[in-house]
């Protein structure tokens, strides 16, 4: 499993749908992020089709998650 990290504390994992036998791959943000918006919000995302509109959601949480 890939995972990203800033200042030694992760902040980003991937799992790849052929690693795990799933139907998507997933991407996942750790707590260190600060991505929380009130009280409820997704921690992973399920990735059918990487695509040039997915791509770009996947840059902004990234760029997001690790300000």
């Amino acid at each position: 499993m890939h995972a990203w990290a800033k200042e030694g504390k992760v902040i980003c994992l991937f799992q790849a749908a052929s690693k795990f036998k799933n139907p998507y791959s997933t991407i996942g943000f750790d707590k260190n992020p600060a991505l929380d918006e009130g009280n409820f919000w997704p921690t992973a995302y399920a990735i059918s089709q990487l695509n040039p509109e997915v791509e770009e959601k996947i840059v902004e949480m990234l760029k997001r998650a690790s300000a």
